[in-house]
């Protein structure tokens, strides 16, 4: 266990793995079904002309909720719970990573550079397939005439009138299939690499440099978890502001089918001008602070809880 600061920092090799992973499936669980609502509304925000429907984040959300329900807030959730997959993916890569990278370095930042963005490549791997098809599924509703691929009348009607299933989600599949084939589900793969290893690698390093900046101004005896739950937020939007153009291509590539990212990005600057660079950004970082606070809460706790038992007694927080 290494020192940053006055912040401990638990490592791979302090773990109880099967603690670790059991429990990591109900914090991923939980924090996605907590920020799913924001990442939509941004995802219609970044693809929509202009404020052709929306006129911001909280304008989104009240139109949302008005014309489609608390259930037009959660469009594509059910396929999305696949990337509990792709999130215990990044949790071992990242750990691993920064386990071998210790090898060489004994610098955190370093670490936590190397690591994180070594993770995201993973996690991105496993995900993209997944996300093609939910935020298809998020544009249905008021911005479904942005997408590429819209679910049936009779489908919708049929899935409002039962227990959410996967119909939706299978028909959008076998649309995008039918269209692009098997790459169609990768469209925008290095939009989302260019767009989540540099969030990645910088969210980590500003992490652990806002904890520590934090603890040695926090009054003596201030819980730790306390300071990474306010290091988390910052990280995540300073993270966020950084790498918000991407993530505004990476949108439009998925959502409208484009090929290029290099002409995607030209042609938003022509049309809209600089400002799209900023679209869904206030989304993005509300949706980003509180997910940082439940992943630096439940992260930071997980791994506590998942120490192994000859360390506990050592251990003071």
């Amino acid at each position: 266990m290494q020192q940053k600061g006055a912040i401990q920092i638990i490592e791979w090799e302090d773990l109880d793995k099967r603690k670790f992973y059991s429990l990591g499936v109900f914090m991923t669980l939980t924090t996605r079904a907590t920020v799913y609502p924001a990442s939509l509304i941004r995802t219609r925000l970044q693809v929509q002309k202009g404020k052709a429907v929306y006129s911001g984040t909280f304008d989104a959300f009240c139109k949302i909720l008005r014309t489609e329900g608390v259930r037009g807030l959660y469009r594509g959730f059910m396929i999305n719970t696949f990337t509990l997959v792709s999130g215990q993916a990044y949790i071992t890569t990242y750990e691993l990573v920064r386990k071998y990278v210790s090898n060489y370095s004994p610098s955190n930042t370093v670490k936590s550079v190397v690591a994180g963005g070594a993770a995201s490549l993973v996690a991105q791997t496993i995900t993209v397939p997944i996300d093609v098809v939910s935020q298809h599924l998020m544009m249905q509703g008021q911005g479904e005439h942005h997408s590429r691929f819209k679910v049936k009348p009779k489908m919708m009607l049929a899935t409002s009138k039962r227990n959410p299933t996967f119909g939706q989600s299978r028909e959008i599949t076998v649309q995008i299939f039918a269209a692009d084939g098997f790459r169609g589900f990768y469209r925008g793969y290095v939009a989302s690499l260019l767009t989540y290893i540099p969030n990645s690698a910088l969210w980590w390093p500003f992490y652990h440099f806002y904890a520590e900046k934090l603890s040695l101004m926090a009054p003596s005896g201030c819980p730790h978890l306390i300071l990474q739950a306010v290091a988390g937020p910052m990280a995540a939007a300073t993270a966020s502001t950084i790498t918000n153009p991407m993530d505004v291509v990476r949108a439009r590539v998925q959502v409208e089918g484009r090929t290029s990212v290099i002409e995607t990005f030209k042609q938003l600057l022509a049309e809209e001008g600089i400002w799209v660079m900023t679209k869904g950004l206030s989304a993005r970082v509300i949706s980003s602070m509180p997910t940082s606070v439940l992943i630096v809460v439940g992260y930071e706790t997980l791994k506590r809880l998942s120490l192994r038992a000859e360390l506990i007694e050592t251990r003071h927080w």
